[in-house]
């Protein structure tokens, strides 16, 4: 009985078997093609699907190299800047030669670059100077990195620009911090923090606003010589500032806050 049903049943495992060939293997440039075609129409789930099984498949092939930089191109299209930072720093490593390393340089800096804002904008109800803008100096730097070891690449005039655009938003933030010093009554941390705006982020437009701060946070701290200088620069380089009347320096208000207590000012208010 059980031979008699495996013989009706053979021909249909056979018909099975003839309706459901195995899948043709796609060879290197196939499956290269169908990325490019996936990235062509801004399909990049199904580009990074094709890349990442080209790399597996035929991870020393003419290609794979390729295949690499256009993974790094379809993640940021896809903004997964987490894997776009994995994907460049991969292919620095493994590639620290290749001729078009440069670029992933460039989409490491500008993958920080888009954390860094986001991040940063994201945390609007904590106030300008309690936010993290540790991203914004780490994408500043990957900036500065792309352009010493590759002043020719063709994405240094970008990298510039946002370098710019940078060093005006960190001078800011030090501005920022020294207004919140200032309201707390922490004078010198205020000076300091504009010395600071003054070393580092010179021809920005913060500069003007951090010599002010430090002309009433010297003045505060009864140190005369340290207030003339920074009233003396203000006057020369910015004698058009709000604070300058008539040729007189005129306060702002920042140091008549009151304290509302002994651990705020302290803590410069962290504690609240």
């Amino acid at each position: 009985m059980i031979r008699r049903w495996l013989l009706l049943a053979l021909p249909l495992i056979l018909s099975a078997c003839s309706n459901n060939p195995e899948k043709t293997e796609l060879t290197e440039q196939e499956y290269y093609q169908q990325a490019r075609e996936a990235l062509d129409d801004e399909s990049y789930m199904s580009a990074v699907e094709k890349l990442q099984e080209l790399e597996s498949r035929y991870p020393f092939g003419r290609y794979a190299e390729q295949a690499q930089l256009e993974l790094i191109y379809a993640h940021f299209q896809m903004s997964d800047m987490e894997a776009v930072l994995a994907d460049t720093e991969r292919f620095i490593r493994l590639n620290p030669l290749h001729e078009k390393v440069d670029y992933a340089y460039y989409m490491r800096a500008l993958a920080t670059y888009e954390m860094g804002f986001s991040m940063v904008e994201r945390r609007v109800n904590q106030g300008n100077a309690r936010r993290d803008v540790t991203p914004l100096r780490d994408a500043f730097n990957h900036f500065a990195e792309l352009l010493k070891r590759y002043p020719n690449s063709p994405y240094v005039a970008d990298a510039r620009a946002r370098m710019v655009y940078l060093r005006q938003r960190l001078a800011s933030h030090d501005v920022e911090i020294a207004r919140y010093y200032m309201k707390r009554h922490a004078f010198l941390a205020a000076a300091n923090r504009c010395e600071n705006v003054l070393e580092h982020y010179q021809r920005t437009p913060a500069v003007a606003d951090a010599l002010a701060i430090m002309v009433e946070a010297y003045q505060e701290l009864n140190m005369k010589p340290e207030a003339d200088k920074a009233l003396e620069l203000l006057a020369i380089n910015y004698p058009d500032h709000p604070q300058m009347k008539d040729g007189e320096f005129q306060s702002s208000g920042l140091a008549q806050v009151d304290r509302h207590s002994l651990l705020e000012v302290m803590t410069f208010g962290l504690l609240r």
